[in-house]
């Protein structure tokens, strides 16, 4: 049978509206807390372009672990954000990718790409991949560890050495 198409158009609408519903409400919270990953990825990626690092810091749980681009590694909420704060206006963007939500715990994995700009530049000089850890405390999302592989360069950013982690 031939449906008209104000009833193709309603099946398109109901049918995946109802299979959302369908799903258990853990199943609908994951996808929840992904988009709201997402979102607080994109307000810190504003906030850095703007170069509010107090404002970025708040996505930061207090001990976070990071791992930069070319391996050096900074520990704790304050110490990222001077990092950030002595980086003379240079801009880094990360764009997620997938957010898988663990099944047991609070956490989630995110990965994507990011990309430094020297200030004033719509051009990176640097980039590569990410790998983000999640932990939602208090009800709201935050970052426990990053690990940023710097995969490609231009410019003098190709001289810039691997740090030896010799420290």
């Amino acid at each position: 049978m031939i449906r008209p198409p104000a009833a193709r158009a309603t099946a398109l609408v109901l049918v995946p509206a109802l299979l959302a519903l369908a799903l258990p409400p853990r199943a609908r919270a994951g996808t929840d807390d992904a988009a709201a990953i997402r979102a607080a990825r994109l307000a810190q990626n504003a906030a850095i372009a703007a170069h509010s690092m107090d404002s970025a810091a708040t996505f930061w749980t207090a001990n976070v672990t990071i791992t930069a681009g070319l391996g050096s590694t900074l520990v704790g909420r304050a110490a990222y954000r001077d990092a950030f704060a002595h980086d003379n206006g240079f801009r880094y963007d990360r764009q997620p990718g997938p957010i898988t939500l663990s099944t047991n715990w609070p956490l989630a994995e995110e990965t994507g790409t990011w990309a430094g700009y020297p200030a004033g530049s719509a051009t990176p000089v640097i980039q590569g991949r990410y790998s983000a850890m999640w932990v939602k405390e208090g009800g709201r999302w935050r970052i426990r560890s990053e690990l940023f592989v710097a995969l490609s360069c231009a410019s003098t950013a190709c001289r810039w050495p691997v740090d030896p982690m010799t420290k």
